[in-house]
């Protein structure tokens, strides 16, 4: 069985908690999953899978990080069509735009992004955003 890839980049640690969290709760769902920084990782090493989840903050103007994470989703874009992704990310200031951009993005490309909307957690994950970040991991271990 191969592990689901809840692949992330974070700066100050907030969005690794999230995939950190995604993972036990696939684990709990009865599937193996592994959290991956964005950098040990190539886009190619997802085309095969069908359910997989990307993860990043907020950064300036509410984008994606603009020097890993941008490149790598530029470069999965052409090889999401008809997968399923869970995107995820924590936020500092804004309304979500940029995750509203992301999710826009990638069912553009043909993804089935999970519950059609990214999850996000407002600066340091809470007890409440890391169990919402667990049961949407669980979620994923049912796909």
């Amino acid at each position: 069985m191969s592990k689901i890839k809840v692949v992330f980049w974070s700066q100050s640690g907030n969005t690794e908690a999230m995939a950190k969290a995604i993972v036990e709760g696939v684990v709990a769902g009865g599937k193996d999953a592994e959290a991956i920084f964005v950098s040990d990782i190539t886009p190619g090493d997802l085309k095969d899978d069908n359910v997989f989840a990307l993860g990043c903050p907020a950064m300036g103007a509410e984008v994606l990080e603009e020097m890993e994470m941008e490149p790598f989703v530029e470069a999965l874009e052409s090889m999401v069509n008809g997968k399923t992704i869970l995107l995820f990310g924590s936020y500092g200031w804004g309304d979500g735009e940029w995750m509203r951009d992301w999710v826009d993005r990638m069912s553009a490309a043909g993804a089935k992004v999970m519950n059609g909307e990214g999850l996000m957690c407002h600066e340091v994950p809470d007890d409440a955003g890391i169990e919402e970040c667990i049961n949407w991991g669980k979620q994923m271990a049912t796909l």
